[in-house]
């Protein structure tokens, strides 16, 4: 009966060890998700992708620039991709951008900045569509943003 007692007694400790440390842990705050977790990942972002190229596409201000990329499949993949990657890998996700560096890319262009904002005013749309928070779509626009000076008269 004591060797009993005795292990009644162990086992109620134990068990009350391994549920005060999880307890421990359920106070513990989860690491805040970031902005590519936020967006809704890799899907979501596929399908703002897709919808922004058919509002660049659709947008007369800006289309033309891009007649030559949606007339080559292989180009149009390409380009939808490499946003992809782009977006993903700048948020935070585990995708590898690989394209080429916006400078590098839009070089000789001369890309106005009626253009721009163009291009601009197209993903936010997009973004929209998809009910995309505020929050978000800031915190994409301000990783986006800097590429400006890259691509606006170069």
């Amino acid at each position: 009966m004591k060797n009993y007692l005795v292990l009644l007694l162990f086992l109620g400790i134990a068990m009350a060890s391994f549920s005060c440390s999880d307890d421990n842990e359920d106070m513990t705050p989860a690491p805040a998700p970031n902005l590519y977790e936020r967006l809704g990942g890799i899907n979501a972002i596929t399908a703002v992708v897709d919808q922004f190229l058919a509002n660049v596409v659709a947008d007369d201000v800006i289309n033309a620039r891009f007649a030559p990329t949606v007339a080559d499949p292989f180009r149009t993949q390409l380009l939808r991709n490499n946003l992809i990657d782009q977006i993903c890998a700048g948020s935070g996700g585990p995708c590898q951008y690989k394209g080429k560096n916006m400078l590098e890319a839009h070089q000789g262009m001369q890309i106005t900045e009626v253009e721009f904002n163009a291009l601009v005013a197209d993903l936010i749309a997009a973004l929209d569509q998809f009910n995309v928070p505020e929050q978000e779509k800031n915190d994409l626009l301000a990783i986006l943003g800097p590429m400006k000076t890259d691509i606006v008269g170069q």
